[in-house]
């Protein structure tokens, strides 16, 4: 796969996740089928809210069957200020810091901190704002009992997918708090493909802003990139996209220099992403270089699915946690205006 399929998986820290619960997290089987919440939308909005304005710290794990990845994480509302770390705990070391819509990433080995504003896909625990009736579209609500899920009682929703276009998705919400604890995007055959799920989490802690504060005051010495990113849209970029799958909305749309410094020199690819409410799909274009492009390439890891080609003069990206049919649909539908 290309640099650019690794840039566009760059840190699922809500990347929803895959495999069975790992031992020793008090797990419990939910119970059979109950009466759901009276008001479905009301419980989506929870879901959203409780992420967003809730205070929590824990310990955050991923998998996408091929990998696992475990993340610290600490989350603070204060005086409606939102600030948030989030701690790399294998591998390279790795930190994101977020105060409000800006956020810094940093890689210490190599001393890079790069800073660009916040991502529009919503990122675990948090769930898209203002999506509800989008996914109550596109999905089917099924409540499955309760469950504990890191020490903590939680309610168990099966947000099933009401056709071929996109994967289903079983949620675990703390019964008290909404906070989601666990995510499972989950296969036609009810195969798990990605899971992201707390192993430890503390909610209502008293906020630790100097996490944040204070490590982003010591920066010195380390190289600050900020991405070339404009915002712009497909139709001034002289491409239409006609009869987009069905549930799909466009959420961003911009141009990003794919520069390793930072700088704006290197190649421009032009990003449009789309939403179901719940997931999403990122179509790439770029000029076609030889050098760095093959032919048609296809692959998955997990629930995300990855189709690369050329078209024209163009080299296309097409990917998100979907169907590989729904990708080929979404290139279908991206046209060059004549």
């Amino acid at each position: 796969m290309s640099g650019l399929v690794a840039w566009g998986r760059r840190l699922s820290v809500a990347g929803l996740a895959a495999a069975c619960l790992l031992p020793g997290w008090g797990w419990a089987q939910a119970p059979a089928e109950k009466s759901g919440p009276p008001d479905l939308r009301a419980w989506l909005t929870r879901l959203h809210d409780a992420a967003r304005l809730r205070n929590y710290e824990g310990t955050l794990v991923t998998s996408d069957v091929a990998s696992v990845s475990m993340w610290r994480v600490a989350h603070y509302f204060d005086a409606e200020q939102q600030y948030e770390r989030v701690d790399a705990l294998g591998g390279e070391a790795f930190t994101v810091l977020r105060h409000n819509d800006v956020v810094h990433k940093l890689w210490p080995r190599i001393r890079v901190a790069e800073v660009e504003q916040r991502d529009t896909r919503a990122r675990f625990p948090a769930l898209p704002a203002n999506a509800e009736q989008r996914v109550l579209d596109s999905y089917e609500l099924r409540p499955k009992g309760m469950a504990m899920v890191a020490g903590l009682a939680a309610d168990v929703v099966v947000l099933r997918a009401r056709d071929g276009l996109r994967f289903s998705q079983r949620l675990w919400a703390e019964q008290r708090t909404g906070l989601l604890l666990r995510a499972d995007i989950l296969g036609p055959e009810g195969q798990i493909l990605e899971w992201s799920a707390f192993s430890e989490v503390s909610i209502g802690v008293k906020p630790r802003l100097t996490l944040i504060t204070d490590r982003l005051r010591q920066l010195d010495g380390y190289r600050v990139r900020r991405p070339a990113v404009l915002p712009t849209t497909l139709d001034n970029e002289g491409w239409q996209v006609n009869a987009l799958p069905a549930g799909f909305l466009p959420v961003h749309c911009a141009k990003r220099s794919l520069d390793p410094t930072g700088g704006a020199s290197g190649p421009v690819v032009l990003q449009a992403i789309y939403s179901d409410g719940l997931t999403h799909v990122s179509m790439f274009v770029e000029p076609f270089d030889p050098k760095r492009h093959q032919s048609e390439v296809v692959g998955s890891i997990g629930a995300t699915h990855t189709l690369m080609f050329k078209r024209d003069d163009q080299w296309l990206t097409v990917m998100g946690d979907v169907p590989l049919e729904t990708l080929r649909r979404f290139s279908a539908a991206l046209e060059r205006k004549r």
